[in-house]
């Protein structure tokens, strides 16, 4: 008599399931990354330590007896300071990656002008399409473009 063994085996490796779980994890935490709140924190931080600083400044001139006081008014300046900045900080972030955002596609395209301008210089069928496209009548001796 015949008898089979009928073993059940995993077809996939559990270490390589958990790596692409771990992969699958990381692109969607990269996803849902928001570059705004990083730079509205960093914005919020190096205010809050402008604040501690002049608080600082203060407080030394005082003398020892209101130490304890002037660093009480010192934490409550920081706390008043992290609650009410956070959404002007915020909407700081947001306009300032905004605004690198619109300078690098102003120097993206206007370095995309410059090296069509350059081969339009070059070739006199490019050029009288430029001028074409810009509305400017071709001439019929293109050979001033050389």
């Amino acid at each position: 008599m015949t008898s089979f063994a009928h073993v059940s085996y995993p077809t996939e490796h559990p270490g390589v399931i958990r790596a692409e779980n771990a992969a699958a994890n990381l692109k969607s935490a990269a996803a849902n990354f928001d570059g705004a709140r990083g730079a509205a924190t960093l914005l919020l931080a190096a205010v809050v330590s402008a604040v501690f600083v002049v608080a600082n400044q203060v407080i030394d001139m005082w003398t020892d007896g209101h130490l304890l006081a002037g660093w009480m008014v010192m934490w409550v300046l920081a706390f008043a300071a992290l609650a009410l900045m956070t959404g002007p900080a915020r909407r700081a972030g947001i306009a300032l990656r905004a605004g690198a955002y619109a300078w690098a596609e102003s120097r993206r395209r206007a370095a995309e002008d410059q090296r069509t301008w350059n081969v339009a210089i070059k070739d006199p069928r490019i050029m009288a399409e430029l001028n074409h496209a810009m509305g400017v009548a071709t001439v019929s001796d293109i050979r001033k473009y050389y």
